[in-house]
């Protein structure tokens, strides 16, 4: 019986899943990309169909279907498991040691939950009233049913009884935010009561907590607040949660746009009016996670807040938090000759960050139902962030007053000077000089005092996790023997003659040693062992991806094995990328000069290092390893003129 690992992976194809977070395209048998782990320019990330594997060249990760999940989700295997198993159609059984972990367990009470609350607006008569509020903000029946919006029941322990005779006990109900400790008695309490719910998910889809409004009848009498939201737990995280990214992740990806707003009304209207990428922060300043997740899919932000004071705000942390990733930062020395971090503003990642502008006061949901066509073209029109600022800076004040333009200057300058890219800066530069008819050469001394103050390493170290680690420069030497290995595994009957050609020594790198060591001894084995028939000896099958898998792994005892099987998808994916279309007399001519190379170098190498052993020895008047040292380069310096000819 296939394990849920084997049977997920044996049902969904690794291209499919992939293309949900980058954009492939074919390459040869394979698929290309530009990496999602680090920036680049010239596309280095590979996906082979056949072998259902990936690699980058550019950052050295790869891995499997699981292993990208978990990089780019950043979560563990088990989260992986759980949320590719619904793609593939496999059930996980919750009694399972493998996946009850403490976290799957929080996940199933906040399913349970969510389905709970959800049956109990549908059907019950004390939801009565929940039903004709959310009838009265014109939501479908349908969409109550996709977003699996709820209703909690007055009373002390509903969801908590449910929870404990569905096998969770009081621990495990308080760790996922769905209950409240008494403190006037033993035991716990429910913590949502009487309120309509809508499920927070996380960007696979798992409810991780809820956002609960009062009911409408007790609104006046509300003393806990209009909405409150589950606490912080081990699976909810508001700083890492945008609500309605689950659903509106792929039309973000699609329209190259994500529409970010306040509430989740907000939200839930737009969607339902067909306007399906549109997110928002649950009432939370938009935080550095927020954005890297929506960047995921789209580099082109629009911020579509209420027109009060609060969704200004709102306006100006986001953008704050957005052009922060948007900046590059390169290393220089000062006027001293220090070392010191500096703004680039020649480059940026280029995030596009606009405003919506919402006519008479109204808050998306309402200007929406409203006006559900001017929506669109309200959001065509958006005005580029920086015009925003220079509307609001300029609004209040009299151009014509010297005393108003110095303000506009204090307001908009250093707004100007956080610009990442080189030409947007000039461009508004020159905008600002116009507006307050100022010499623009003035206000760029004014912007480099402003650009080297402002930017100290400590607020911005967000960038570093964006720099590849731990990948060292591989030789010339190294990746001919890559090369070399490349060609072995996809052009089997090249085996044979490579061994008589090359020995283990002559292979550059602790790692491809130790690979074409290993690549011997197995192939030794089938010869042996399994192909005694001389005629099949040189099959393309010989070494087949799967079983010369399995067998590095169960040879793995220490980490610099396990690190042969990233060697081994890294090798497969370079020989498709770079001998897709090669025929076997063309890969052995290949071959044949990359053996000359290594031969060469290694001789070189190594009569190097006898030269240098001589000079010790001679110094040392030992004759006879003199002697001996001098044969080997004799040995070594014919060997090198006969591959030379």
């Amino acid at each position: 019986m296939l394990q849920p690992s084997d049977e997920i992976k044996s049902r969904l194809d690794i291209v499919d899943v992939l293309r949900d977070y980058i954009q492939l395209k074919a390459a040869g048998v394979n698929f290309r990309a530009r990496c999602p782990f680090h920036r680049e320019k010239t596309p280095s990330f590979m996906v082979s169909p056949e072998k259902q594997i990936w690699h980058c060249f550019g950052c050295g990760k790869g891995g499997d279907i699981f292993s990208f999940v978990q990089e780019i989700e950043g979560i563990d295997f088990l989260e992986a498991l759980r949320m590719l198993a619904p793609k593939a159609g496999v059930t996980l059984k919750r009694q399972d040691p493998k996946i009850a972990s403490q976290r799957n367990r929080l996940l199933d009470i906040l399913e349970l939950s969510r389905k709970y609350y959800h049956k109990v607006l549908l059907d019950s008569d004390k939801a009565k009233y929940a039903r004709e509020y959310l009838k009265d903000r014109g939501l479908a029946e349908e969409i109550i049913e996709e977003w699996q919006i709820g209703y909690s029941p007055d009373g002390w322990e509903n969801i908590c009884g449910f929870l404990k005779q569905r096998g969770f006990n009081e621990n495990e109900i308080f760790l996922a935010g769905m209950s409240i400790k008494s403190n006037n008695r033993p035991g716990f309490y429910d913590r949502f009561r009487d309120r309509i719910m809508f499920p927070i998910n996380d960007v696979n889809g798992s409810t991780v907590g809820f956002s609960a409004r009062v009911n409408p009848n007790k609104e006046a009498e509300e003393k806990m607040g209009k909405y409150i939201n589950s606490p912080q737990t081990l699976i909810y995280d508001k700083s890492k949660i945008l609500f309605g990214l689950d659903k509106a992740k792929m039309e973000i990806k699609a329209k190259d746009l994500a529409v970010l707003v306040e509430g989740q009304m907000d939200v839930i209207t737009a969607h339902q009016n067909g306007y399906k990428n549109v997110v928002a922060s649950s009432g939370t300043a938009l935080t550095q996670e927020q954005v890297n997740l929506i960047k995921r899919y789209t580099n082109n932000f629009a911020f579509a807040l209420d027109s009060d004071k609060a969704g200004q705000m709102a306006i100006d942390r986001g953008e704050n938090v957005v052009r922060e990733q948007d900046r590059k930062f390169t290393n220089g020395e000062d006027s001293q000759g220090k070392n010191k971090r500096y703004l680039d503003t020649t480059a940026s990642y280029n995030i596009n960050r606009r405003v919506i502008i919402i006519p008479d006061g109204m808050d998306p949901d309402e200007f929406i139902k409203s006006k559900p066509k001017e929506w669109e073209n309200a959001v065509e029109k958006s005005i580029p962030m920086m015009q925003y600022h220079f509307d609001k800076a300029l609004s209040s004040l009299d151009l014509d007053k010297i005393e108003d333009r110095r303000v506009a200057v204090q307001k908009l300058l250093p707004i100007i000077s956080k610009i990442g890219n080189s030409i947007e800066q000039d461009y508004w530069l020159k905008v600002l000089s116009e507006k307050i008819d100022t010499k623009e050469s003035l206000l760029r001394e004014t912007l480099k005092s402003i650009s080297v103050k402002d930017f100290s390493q400590k607020d911005y170290s967000e960038d570093k996790k964006e720099k590849i680690e731990n990948v060292r420069v591989l030789s010339r030497e190294e990746k001919s023997s890559e090369l070399l290995l490349a060609i072995l595994l996809k052009f089997n009957s090249l085996v044979e003659y490579t061994l008589n050609q090359i020995q283990i020594d002559q292979v550059a790198g602790d790692e491809n040693r130790l690979f074409y060591k290993n690549l011997i001894f197995y192939y030794n084995n089938i010869i042996n062992d399994v192909f005694r028939d001389s005629s099949l000896v040189g099959s393309e099958a010989l070494i087949n991806y799967k079983n010369y898998r399995n067998w590095l792994e169960s040879e793995s005892k220490n980490q610099k094995e396990n690190n042969q099987l990233k060697l081994l998808d890294k090798l497969v994916i370079l020989g498709d990328e770079e001998f897709y279309n090669f025929q076997e007399d063309q890969a052995k001519k290949e071959l044949i000069n990359i053996t000359l190379y290594l031969k060469k170098n290694y001789l070189i190498s190594r009569m190097r290092e006898i030269e240098r052993l001589i000079s010790q020895s001679e110094k040392e008047k030992n004759v006879d390893e003199t002697k001996e040292l001098l044969e080997e380069f004799k040995v070594l310096s014919d060997e090198l003129k006969e591959i030379s000819n």
